[in-house]
């Protein structure tokens, strides 16, 4: 998909589509003024009729509009002015494309952001690029036809150039959660990543098969992994963009590219979507490919732990005691609280190589959808400061995220009469937050935020900015945090 810098006018461009945003006080931006002016107020005239209201998510075609060159017109609701921000922008050039993405569409151009600020601009490139691809990966007639180029107005090209690379890693994210199991599983998954090493300018790329995995004592992760014949991997990429000895951002991802609950078997309408159980690898990879592209002067590691969780006869069972890689030992009480077994040994291996500070993502606990709905992420850490970074990285991009307590008095649900912890705390009652107290075990006192991306990272249907599956959460605010890395 072709991205482009243009500063033609509204009215002279001769494309398949231009895009205009009204907001919901019915205030015209310049490119819209210019499009009311040309045809005679079309767009004032619906306005005062209410046929446009300029909510957030409406979207209205005007066709054949005389006085623009373009096929037609299309409004895109930009909601209430002192509501919009990075994710309202994401979500109108989103709405649009995903609008106009239901046929072929040649060329459309976006005039959204006369008054958009930098970030605003930035956003609204990402928004366009992953509305017009959708999750039909596999189907002989398409939901979605990807735009085949972008053309937009108003940045200036460095603006449209970034929004372009983060807008494909996003879609990235979005196409390793969509494939199905079949397709995506360690091996395969660790294959892709090798592809995109072979395009970015990473310092090291390295996968650790099985045999390396026991070499290191990822006893955890292995344990997850055996009831599967595929075995696991373990993915790391670095990113040396800053001083040779300078301070080391770790991004961990959990990639449990399905997740049958093993013998703690899950229903099966609880494993229809299992395949998204590899959202924060997923996550991490995209936002890697990013901060390489950008070419970020800081220096990022990013590590992927990939397991099948499977049944088998040789399935890790109820009461079996394992060794992760910094020696903790782990009473199984639940083979379906296998992501945190997975990045336990991850989140060691960040330490030993070195991490100043520490980012996992994981699509860990439905406890946490529980508490905060399928859009909000939850994030736990072990430092309010760092936290306090990774919410406002959050924050700034409009990706919705909200901290949960880590109180002491939660360690005391993990204890284990047989072994150092164990994996499930006790009953439903805080289970999000006792898994982060679990993770927590395994990070050496290091700065850590968990960010818990059951909810947002999958929508099981669709919405106006975004076809169902995978979403590609929280890559921009990865890339946001990296972007002020200093330490």
């Amino acid at each position: 998909m072709n991205v482009t810098h243009t500063e033609a006018p509204i009215t002279e461009i001769e494309v398949d589509a231009v895009v205009v945003g009204l907001p919901a006080d019915g205030r015209l931006s310049p490119s819209a003024a210019a499009v009311d002016e040309a045809t005679g107020g079309i767009i004032t005239r619906l306005f005062e009729r209410k046929e446009i209201t300029g909510k957030a998510g409406e979207v209205t075609p005007l066709l054949a509009v005389g006085g623009v060159r373009a096929a037609q017109v299309v409004v895109v609701g930009l909601g209430k002015a002192e509501q919009f921000d990075n994710g309202a922008a994401f979500r109108a050039a989103a709405t649009a494309a995903r609008r106009l993405a239901a046929k072929e569409r040649r060329q459309v151009a976006f005039y959204l952001d006369d008054d958009w600020t930098t970030p605003q601009s930035e956003s609204g490139v990402c928004g366009a690029m992953a509305g017009c691809v959708g999750q039909d990966l596999y189907r002989a007639e398409k939901n979605r036809h990807p735009i085949g180029e972008i053309l937009w107005a108003g940045g200036d090209e460095a603006t449209t150039s970034s929004g372009r690379i983060i807008g494909e890693s996003i879609n990235l994210t979005r196409r390793l959660i969509n494939e199905p199991p079949e397709e995506m599983y360690p091996e395969s998954f660790a294959e892709r990543a090798a592809e995109l090493a072979g395009t970015c300018q990473f310092e090291e790329f390295v996968v650790w098969d099985e045999k390396r995995l026991k070499e290191e004592r990822c006893g955890a992760l292995l344990a997850v992994g055996r009831g599967s014949p595929r075995p696991p991997r373990l993915v790391m990429l670095r990113h040396m963009g800053g001083a040779k000895d300078g301070p080391l951002l770790a991004l961990v991802g959990k990639g449990v590219t399905f997740d049958s609950g093993g013998l703690s078997l899950k229903p099966s309408d609880s494993m229809k979507t299992m395949k998204l159980d590899m959202s924060g690898a997923a996550t991490v990879l995209g936002a890697m490919q990013a901060i390489s592209q950008l070419n970020l002067p800081v220096n990022v590691i990013g590590l992927m732990g990939l397991v099948e969780n499977l049944v088998s006869g040789d399935a890790y069972k109820l009461g079996d005691v394992l060794t992760a890689r910094n020696g903790k030992t782990i009473e199984v009480l639940n083979t379906d609280a296998e992501g945190r077994l997975v990045l336990a040994d991850v989140l060691c291996v960040a330490v030993d190589q070195g991490a100043d500070k520490i980012i996992d993502l994981a699509t860990l606990t439905g406890a946490c959808v529980v508490a905060l709905g399928e859009d909000v992420a939850g994030l736990m850490s072990n430092d309010q400061a760092w936290c306090d970074v990774v919410s406002k990285a959050a924050a700034d991009c409009g990706e919705r995220a909200w901290q949960l307590p880590m109180f002491a008095e939660y360690s005391q649900q993990i204890k284990s009469p047989v072994a150092d912890i164990k994996n499930i705390g006790e009953g439903r009652w805080g289970g999000a937050i006792t898994a982060a107290k679990f993770l927590e075990e395994f990070v050496d006192g290091k700065p850590w935020t968990h960010v818990d991306i059951a909810g947002p990272a999958f929508s099981e249907k669709d919405k106006p900015h975004c076809d169902g599956g995978g979403t590609g959460a929280f890559v921009r605010t990865l890339v946001e945090v990296a972007r002020g890395w200093g330490g």
